[in-house]
């Protein structure tokens, strides 16, 4: 249907006659109309509301405003503590509808959008503005699901967007605002020009997440994982998570032992936290507020992974039990790309998390630099608009609307299972930091700002005008919460203090942070290699295979069978399956990772009459573990985040991300520098994640070549990474394996073949299975007796330097071969060189 306000009466009244003869002559949209307005009719008096042509193109113009207040009423919106409020906008002023002022008496049909069912356009109008051109403005007109867009509207219009919040619930903001108001300003005093990331002029934030997890805990979470920056990042700790003062005040005293330190550290507004904190209504909630480097919105696939593994864990009940909670700027979320690949994660089967809660801390400014030179859309949130969920932008110094958006919020996420944003608009009282000045480059901004009285005692102030609170009330709070952090102040000034133990999952109990090059046996019986080979390669009757398909099921099937001409696909297939065995679950993700970009694995396969499809690894026995295999979205970054995420959250799972080509692998460089490698020296944080890197030149271009394992190898330092380069099925088998079976879990960067997947050369025998486990190094197979030369090589240029011995009987060249570049096997090396000297 065209929009209302573009209708004229000549083609209303045309519609209006062809109606009244025969309902059908008209589309069905104006059939509904038009019905509507005769029902209404009959129940009006005839003076309210009259039966005209006239009065239909009048209704219909009415119509057309009660939607466009809908779609575009935060236009209007009061939401920016630092700008005057609009008062009007050219497309909702009553001419842009074709109404006047001489029509706001007349009583106009409603229907759902008042109870009455009709009222006077000004009372119309008025509640329009009340519910959308308030503290609150609202983007869901783009929800393409009417039940969705009806449902908010149920929650939203009956109570103006903004409910009358309880004196208790009023005194709770109150204090949640005081505290944090005092710890920011008791910080300023005693350290002076340290950096902290102040939350101060978005206080707001504190009591929008207390009120957050009050509400989600009822609504049966019993775990939030979340993600944030450095803004306020003390200050909720603190504040929500209830760290202790003292280990806040510890970091900026710079008081440790240096013996009690490990690794290399990192900032304290960067350092996450464990907390099992109690909720106002008595409930038990634990939140963990992962560790963030400082590139920003870097941390929110890691967090959705994190949260994905943790709601495997819970059950069938994990997406209520589990809420991914992401806190951005909204410069970054604007700016960066790592953003929209989150978002595009949403409603994937193998990356959802049941709707994430974003909540922006927009100080509408990124560093120096403001919007209008930050993006190119009006709001920094736009780009969630992709996902069609509802956004809600908010006066971050109005406490009742910013607790009403947080309760529809979580509602929402609970009902549809999908994210919603929420945008609280405010400011930052201070420069970038707090060595930063502002007046360089916004002295308008920061003259607004310094007029500004503290959020908590403007807040104190209207509720003592109230007579809610009492006027001693505030500085008696004030006072008790200064004493609390005088006292935690003076317990480390001056004393060596000690590095507080991180608290963390159980799941990480029992697990070594030290590496060891000590061989381990991971070695399978031939018996069972030969069973879980049987359940690889059969499908269920009736499945329609495809034919060529069939065959390589055959032979490799053939292979095992007979003991020899083992391939990667089947030795890889093996590993998996006698993990999954064991009850170890397996998750392997990456762009075509079900087929395997070269076509070697087959994991997924589809019967080719009505696509149904089968996973074999998923029916080895009775008892086993899952294996989750997905073809990801197009992303590295993106993709390689969220699997370091799960598998720091899943440290008894193998979990594995795979390159398209290894060369692509740069694309996710930042989460490989700032968590992969860097995450236990910085964190403690270990992982056990394995990077499947295809490597090597065949012909393919600059692009499809090299997994650059020189730049890993740059990053290795203090036994933080594995990179290895196994020249053999079995050996890759091994490897895998061993991932799994050590008694620490350390990130293993293996750089997987191409050419080789196929090389007759390249096979194993099952014997190289079921005895032994992974060699660091492989010694020459053949006898090379006093060699005149001992070539070290890895990966497919064994093979070439093979082929090239026996064509030219050069006989007297040992060729070694490195399969683990780090950590560097030093001892192992010595011993295989002295069998040459």
């Amino acid at each position: 249907m065209a929009t209302t306000d573009m209708w004229n009466e000549a083609y209303i009244e045309a519609q209006y006659k062809k109606w009244k003869h025969d309902q059908n002559a008209v589309p069905r949209d104006w059939q509904f109309f038009f019905k509507g307005f005769d029902i209404g009719n009959k129940g009006a008096a005839k003076d309210d509301i009259a039966d005209t042509p006239d009065a239909a193109l009048a209704q219909s113009r009415v119509e057309s405003l009660i939607y466009r207040y809908r779609d575009l009423g935060h236009l209007m919106a009061c939401m920016d503590p630092l700008s005057s409020c609009p008062t009007d906008h050219p497309l909702l002023n009553l001419d842009a509808f074709g109404l006047s002022p001489d029509q706001l008496d007349t009583f106009f049909y409603t229907r759902r959008f008042s109870d009455s069912g009709r009222a006077r356009l000004k009372d119309i109008l008025s509640r329009l503005k009340e519910t959308y051109c308030h503290s609150i403005g609202v983007e869901y007109m783009h929800l393409q699901d009417p039940a969705e867009r009806r449902w908010l509207q149920e929650r939203m219009e009956p109570v103006k967007n903004r409910p009358d919040l309880a004196d208790k619930e009023k005194t709770m903001v109150l204090e949640k605002l005081t505290r944090t108001g005092v710890f920011e300003r008791f910080l300023n005093s005693k350290y002076p020009g340290q950096t902290r990331f102040s939350v101060e002029g978005a206080e707001m934030v504190v009591p929008m997440l207390h009120a957050l997890f009050n509400r989600v805990s009822e609504d049966g979470c019993s775990e939030v994982i979340m993600g944030m920056a450095h803004r306020g990042r003390l200050s909720v700790q603190t504040q929500v998570l209830q760290r202790p003062y003292e280990d806040i005040f510890k970091a900026f005293e710079s008081c440790y032992d240096p013996a009690d330190l490990i690794g290399a550290g990192d900032v304290k507004y960067h350092n996450g936290y464990l907390a099992d904190i109690e909720t106002a209504g008595g409930k038990s909630l634990r939140v963990c507020l992962l560790d963030n480097p400082s590139h920003l919105e870097s941390v929110d696939p890691v967090v959705e992974g994190f949260a994905r593994a943790r709601q495997e864990k819970a059950g069938s009940d994990g997406l209520r039990q589990i809420l991914p909670l992401l806190l951005h700027g909204d410069a970054a979320f604007a700016g960066q790309g790592i953003v929209a690949e989150t978002l595009n994660m949403s409603q994937l089967s193998g990356f959802h998390t049941g709707g994430t809660i974003h909540m922006i801390i927009n100080n509408q400014i990124g560093y120096t630099t403001t919007p209008e030179n930050a993006r190119s859309s009006r709001y920094s949130t736009d780009v969630a608009k992709m996902l069609m969920v509802p956004i809600f932008h908010v006066h971050g110094e109005d406490p009742e609307a910013a607790l009403h958006v947080v309760n529809l919020a979580a509602a929402y996420r609970k009902q549809f299972h999908k994210d919603v944003v929420i945008d609280v608009i405010c400011y930052r009282r201070f420069g970038h930091n707090e060595g930063d000045e502002p007046y360089f480059t916004q002295p308008r901004m920061y003259e607004r700002i310094r007029s500004r009285a503290p959020l908590d005692r403007a807040y104190a102030d209207r509720l003592i005008e109230e007579k809610i609170i009492s006027p001693e009330k505030p500085e008696a709070l004030s006072k008790a919460t200064k004493k609390e952090m005088e006292t935690a102040f003076d317990n480390v000034r001056g004393d060596t203090c000690t590095f507080p133990e991180p608290k963390f999952y159980p799941e990480w109990d029992g697990i070594s942070t030290s590496y060891s090059h000590e061989k381990i046996d991971t070695a399978v019986e031939k018996s069972k290699l030969t069973a879980y080979a049987q359940k690889l390669y059969e499908v269920p009757e009736g499945f329609a295979i495809y034919d060529k398909l069939a065959r390589v099921l055959e032979k490799r099937l053939d292979a095992v069978s007979k003991g020899k001409d083992i391939d990667w696909g089947t030795a890889e297939a093996l590993a998996f399956a006698s993990l999954l065995a064991q009850g170890i679950p397996v998750r392997l993700s990456g762009q075509d990772s079900g087929r395997g970009t070269f076509s070697q694995r087959h994991s997924v396969i589809r019967d080719i009459k009505n696509a149904d499809l089968w996973v074999p690894l998923n029916h080895i026995a009775e008892d086993q573990a899952a294996y989750r295999v997905y073809d990801s979205f197009l992303s590295e970054a993106g993709v390689l985040g969220f699997e370091y995420g799960y598998a720091v959250a899943n440290p008894g799972g193998l979990t594995l991300w795979e390159a398209q080509f290894g060369d692509f692998v740069n694309n996710a460089q930042a989460v490989i520098d700032l968590y992969i490698a860097a995450g236990e020296a910085k964190w403690r944080r270990q992982c056990g994640l394995v990077l499947l890197l295809p490597h090597g030149y065949e012909g393919l271009g600059p692009e499809h070549s090299s997994a650059r394992p020189e730049r890993f190898l740059q990053l290795c330092a203090h036994d933080n990474l594995q990179v290895c380069n196994p020249t053999t099925p079995a050996q890759y088998f091994h490897l895998l394996r061993r991932q799994m079976m050590r008694s620490f879990r350390k990130p293993l960067v293996i750089l997987t073949p191409k050419s080789l997947l196929r090389h007759p050369m390249a096979v194993s025998e099952i014997k190289d299975l079921t005895s032994g486990g992974f060699s660091e190094i492989l010694d020459d197979p053949e006898t090379v007796k006093n060699p005149e030369r001992v070539v070290f090589c890895s990966g497919k240029i064994f093979y070439e330097l093979v082929k090239n011995r026996s064509e030219s009987a050069r006989d007297k060249i040992a060729i070694i071969r490195m399969e683990q570049f780090y950590p560097f096997p030093e001892q192992l090396l010595e011993q295989v060189i002295s069998r040459y000297k």
